[in-house]
Parts: structure tokens; sequence; C-alpha cells
């Protein structure tokens, strides 16, 4: 078999994707995390909360709520759904560390929770502190 004839079983075996409505599903389902995060922020603001503690509040809202609908499994409902869209970068986060945690718990708190808490986060935490230190380094020397 050729790798040309070896594409074409792949193409044909494929389910075909609907990229235009998967996009849209996922443009909508990220956007209203984002516009629930927007108004909580404002209202938060609107009590009187400086902008830095309201931008907290409601980070810490927004990952008890992603950690909860995991636990709940209603966010793999909905990223089945939206796909891309929950993968707002702080609901996503959380969910990609307690998603794992969760599903070890029978192993133990140190060998279940523990090791198996960053099985798909780390290598997101590693690469995002090594990007960081070489870019300060990079800034570093040319300035």
């Amino acid at each position: 078999m050729t790798a040309k004839n070896f594409e074409k079983m792949v193409k044909e075996a494929s389910p075909k994707s609907a990229v235009f409505l998967n996009s849209v599903k996922a443009f909508l389902v990220g956007g209203a995390i984002c516009a629930v995060a927007q108004v909580l922020y404002n209202r938060f603001e609107a009590m009187g909360f400086a902008k830095d503690d309201a931008g907290l509040i409601v980070a810490a809202i927004l990952i008890v709520s992603a950690i909860l609908l995991t636990a709940l499994r209603v966010y793999d409902r909905i990223a089945k759904f939206a796909g891309a869209g929950t993968i707002v970068p702080i609901t996503g986060f959380a969910n990609a560390i307690a998603a794992p945690a969760i599903e070890h718990k029978n192993e133990g708190l140190v060998l279940g929770v523990g090791a198996k808490m960053f099985v798909i986060a780390g290598p997101v935490i590693v690469y995002g502190t090594v990007a960081s230190v070489i870019v300060g380094l990079i800034y570093y020397f040319v300035r």
C-alpha cells in the first residue's frame, strides 16, 4: 500500500466535520462564558470593589464554577457541544486540572489525585514557564 492510497483510505473513513457550525458553537459558548464573567466583574465593581479585587473575585468564581461543573459532569456535556469554546483560559484550565483529579480519586490522595492532577495541565505549565523565561531573557539582553 502506498502513502497516497493510505491517505485516500483515511480521508474516506474519516467523518466529515461541520467546521462552520462548530466554530459558531465555540464562539457562542466561549463568548457566553466571557460575557458572564464581564457581568460579574461589572457587578463587583459597582458594589465598590477595586478593579483588581473585582477581577480576582470573578476569577475565583469562574474557577470554582468550572470545578463544580466538572465534578457534576456538566462541563463535559458543554464541551462536547461547544468544543473549543469551553477552553476559555481560566475555566478550561480549571477543568483540565479537576477532571483527572476527580477521575483518579479512587487511587488515593497522593498517587491518585496528587499525581494525576497535572497530567493534562502539567505540560502547559512547564512550556509556559520555559517560554516566559526565554522571552524574559531575550527581553533582558535586547534591552
